[in-house]
């Protein structure tokens, strides 16, 4: 079978200490933590007001996915959309569990309408005018490796390039010991069917999990207690300083029983 291939047009990233691409790929290169970064994303697509009050996961998947359309130079209002998250808003989804146990007419309703696992997509598409289809998904800890597998079959079904945005936040109250994670993670990447001259490509490959899933380098321990950390390795990879015709490979889990390879191809 022909894998699953597209073309990285573009990458958009936020981390503790890492507020930008170009700031992880340094860090990721023997560079330091940028030390005035700031302890939360501000997505300039919100107004100001909506922008304080956002959910820290919608911040940080707005500013992500708004920084990789603008590396790809790509408007963000033509691009159909994956957004990923592992579990949603946890913070969110804890207060909304005490809330229903303790006074339900208590509930604000700004943070109901933020406790949807589409609430990033909501605040994207409102806030660039994007008309084109979107995916909110979640898959555990599967979840990078199945987004990733949707965008690239976007793709593959006659979309010209596809925007996918990966985020977590930390978790709160007893769901911590049920869904474990830790501050603020975020990334994204413009994907598209065309080759672009100096641009990587990244291909799939689905298979049987061996239990041989990599576990990255110092992006992946930065950020080792999110959620979403279990796209790391990825990133650890697309930013190593390589050779034009060089490659790596990363193995991520893809669910039950399965595997996904992922090549990236300079």
């Amino acid at each position: 079978m022909t894998p699953l291939q597209a073309t990285i047009e573009g990458v958009g990233f936020w981390a503790p200490g890492l507020p930008s691409w170009d700031a992880a790929r340094a860090y990721a290169n023997g560079g330091e933590l940028v030390a005035d970064a700031p302890a939360r994303p501000s997505p300039q697509l919100l107004a100001p007001n909506e922008r304080r009050r956002a959910p820290e996961p919608v911040a940080v998947a707005l500013e992500v996915a708004l920084a990789a359309c603008t590396a790809a130079g790509r408007e963000p209002i033509a691009l159909p959309s994956v957004f990923a998250s592992a579990s949603g808003d946890l913070v969110i989804t804890d207060y909304m569990c005490a809330a229903l146990a303790s006074d339900p007419r208590s509930i604000s309703p700004t943070r109901f309408h933020n406790s949807v696992h589409n609430a990033a997509a909501g605040y994207w598409t409102i806030g660039t005018g994007a008309m084109q289809p979107t995916t909110a998904l979640s898959a555990g800890d599967a979840t990078f490796a199945q987004a990733l597998i949707e965008a690239l079959a976007q793709l593959a079904s006659g979309a010209e390039a596809v925007l996918l945005a990966a985020y977590d936040g930390a978790s709160a109250g007893p769901l911590r010991q049920v869904v474990p994670s830790e501050g603020l993670l975020g990334a994204a990447m413009v994907l598209s069917r065309h080759a672009r001259e100096g641009a990587p490509v990244i291909a799939l490959e689905l298979g049987e999990d061996r239990g041989e899933a990599s576990s990255g380098g110092v992006l992946s321990k930065q950020a080792a207690g999110n959620a979403m950390a279990q796209m790391l390795p990825v990133f650890d990879a697309l930013a190593r300083d390589g050779a034009r015709g060089s490659e790596d490979s990363v193995i991520l889990r893809a669910g039950a029983g399965r595997a996904l390879t992922v090549r990236i191809c300079r």
